[in-house]
């Protein structure tokens, strides 16, 4: 599995997820970048992803959902606020309505993505900010670290391929 750190950090408001993977930052970049890889990997196993929008430029929007085994679907999305191709993205994470439009009670966050080469391939480094310790713990109880874990873990098969 490539996930070799988790930290949690109630003080700071960030959950630090790093992996290492045995390609080039240019290849783990498309995960990201194309909406039919971020398919096959962007939700944890059991809850696949539909993304129905995908615009990765500064101020485009990104739209989703999962499906639960159930067939339920629970939309999200995320506002692109910058892009360093194939090094940096900057997003606004959050939950959405059916629509695809943020829901303004549900937490969100702030969402950065590193990526830069390693000895063995490429390191990306995910880091989530929210703005408070509240909105950070009702995600954290929601099993957010579970469910990122699951996400991530699909990674190796989808660079392998």
């Amino acid at each position: 599995m490539p996930l070799t750190d988790v930290t949690t950090d109630l003080d700071t408001r960030t959950l630090t997820m790093t992996c290492d993977f045995p390609v080039t930052p240019e290849r783990l970049w498309q995960v990201w970048a194309d909406p039919r890889q971020l398919e096959q990997w962007w939700g944890p196993e059991t809850y696949p992803a539909t993304v129905t929008e995908h615009d990765l430029t500064p101020g485009g929007f990104v739209k989703y959902h999962m499906t639960s085994p159930e067939g339920e679907k629970f939309p999200g999305g995320w506002e692109v606020i910058a892009v360093d191709a194939p090094h940096r993205l900057e997003l606004r994470d959050f939950f959405a309505d059916a629509d695809g439009n943020p829901v303004a009670s549900a937490p969100e966050n702030q969402m950065v993505i590193e990526i830069t080469a390693t000895d063995t391939g490429a390191r990306m480094v995910n880091t989530s900010t929210w703005e408070s310790a509240e909105d950070m713990q009702k995600v954290l109880d929601m099993g957010v670290v579970e469910g990122s874990t699951s996400a991530v873990s699909q990674l190796d098969a989808l660079l392998a391929a």
